[in-house]
This record gives C-alpha cells, sequence and structure tokens, in this order.
C-alpha cells in the first residue's frame, strides 16, 4: 500500500502523543466512548486503531489498541472501551479516567481493515461483542459521503450488550442503505424467533448479501469468532480476497 494512502507519516504515526479526555458517553453497561482531543491530529481512515499508554507515578507504562469509532474530527478523535473484569487497562480508562485528564496514543496504525468512501459495491460488516467499534466508524463515515449500501449483523450476548443501539436503531430508520440485525448468543429478547446461539450460515444468508453482489466483508471480534465466520463467508462462495478481518484476544 502506497504510504500517501494512510494519513500521517510512518514517523509521526509511530511517535507518542498527549491526549485529553474531552467527554465521555455510556455505550452500554459495561463500554464507554471517550472524546479525546490530540494537537496536529492529521485524520484516519475507517477501521484504523490507535495505541494507547498510561504511565503510572512509579514509571511503570502499559498500552493497549483500541479501534477508532468515529471518522476524524479535526482534532477529535473517539474510541470505545469495553471494561474487561481484572483488566489491567480498560477498567482504568472507562471508569476512572477524568474530562481534562491525559493519557499518550500514537497512530493511527492499519491500513487494511479500512472502508473508503469511493470504494464500489455494497458492504457486509459482521461484529462480534466490541468488535463493532471499528465498524461503527465505517458506518458513521458512510452518512453523507457514499452511497453504498450496507449491512451489520452483531453477535452479542444479551440484548444489554448491544453497543451504539440507539443510535444503529436511529440511522437504520432514517436510511433505508442499512440494514441492522443482531445475533444473541446467550439471551434473546422476548419474542425473538430465534433461539441462542452463535451466528450460523443461515444467519449470514438471511441478513448479508449473496456471492454474486461481489460484497466486501469486514469481519472483527474475538479470534473464534472470526475464523468462524470467514469459513461461513467463504463456504458459502464468497470470494476471499474480498473478506477483511480483524481479531482481538478474548471474549
Amino acid at each position: 500500500m502506497a504510504r500517501a494512502a494512510v494519513p500521517g507519516g510512518l514517523r509521526a504515526r509511530r511517535a507518542w502523543r498527549p491526549a485529553v479526555l474531552l467527554e465521555r458517553r455510556t455505550e452500554s453497561p459495561s463500554a464507554r466512548t471517550l472524546v479525546l482531543g490530540v494537537d496536529a491530529w492529521a485524520g484516519h481512515l475507517p477501521g484504523q486503531h490507535v495505541d494507547v499508554r498510561l504511565t503510572a507515578q512509579d514509571g511503570y507504562q502499559t498500552a493497549r489498541s483500541y479501534s477508532l469509532a468515529a471518522p476524524a474530527d479535526g482534532t477529535r478523535l473517539e474510541i470505545t472501551v469495553q471494561r474487561t473484569a481484572g483488566g489491567e487497562v480498560s477498567p482504568f480508562l472507562s471508569d476512572e479516567l477524568g474530562v481534562g485528564d491525559r493519557v499518550e496514543l500514537r497512530g493511527p496504525l492499519g491500513g487494511w481493515f479500512v472502508w473508503r468512501p469511493e470504494a464500489p459495491g455494497p458492504v457486509l460488516l459482521v461484529a462480534g461483542g466490541s468488535g463493532i467499534v471499528p465498524l461503527m466508524a465505517m458506518i458513521r463515515a458512510r452518512a453523507g459521503t457514499s452511497r453504498a449500501p450496507f449491512r451489520l449483523v452483531h453477535s452479542v450476548r444479551t440484548p444489554e450488550d448491544r453497543i451504539y443501539a440507539a443510535e444503529l436503531r436511529r440511522r437504520a430508520a432514517e436510511d433505508g442503505g442499512l440494514d441492522v440485525a443482531y445475533v444473541y448468543t446467550r439471551e434473546a429478547p422476548p419474542g425473538s424467533s430465534q433461539a441462542p446461539g452463535r451466528i450460523r450460515a443461515e444467519d449470514l444468508v438471511a441478513h448479508g448479501w449473496p456471492p454474486d453482489f461481489e460484497p466486501t466483508c469486514y469481519v472483527c471480534g474475538p479470534t473464534p469468532l472470526v475464523e468462524a465466520v470467514a469459513g461461513l463467508l467463504v463456504g458459502s462462495g464468497h470470494d476471499p480476497d474480498r473478506i477483511r478481518t480483524e481479531r482481538f484476544g478474548g471474549a
């Protein structure tokens, strides 16, 4: 990939820079969106991520990668953090970092798992849990910039675990080019016609695109889900070259 295709020069993207928390939003009982201000931010593409570093008073440092949740907005950027029980970083970011507090970050990082508004053809987005975060950046970037039809299949444990649920409901109601479907793995909402379970080939057929439509498929989530969904897509006839995956450890 040409370097010019990704915002910011390589040296700038690898450098740590200060970021201040401007705003915090609750997305689900365990997920918070952090709006960060970063001076001289060169922008980013939907699907990219940043590394966030924390430094303790004794000098101990630790860093984690977080997907960017929204398109570039000047010097403001958004990440959504899902609290992990026993985690070292996510509980602090989601619950303790206060408005005005500072962290360090570097990026944007990644150039393969990205969507560009000028890209032709339909898009299938498949997410497991917080894997929806980079896909939400694509959905938000699409608004007002592209007429490409999007379909999202989001696998969550329970209805309570849906991230961005109200915004997705609003966007789908206002935009005929966006369809949203959920697969519940542990507890389905009352009246659901499908018992809880993992994403099946039938779900991707019912809520996705047929292979002859040649959609670009983005799959993000825990490694087992990503591997399973990618296999189902290939098995149903989708071109492997049109399937882009991003995975993370843990469930």
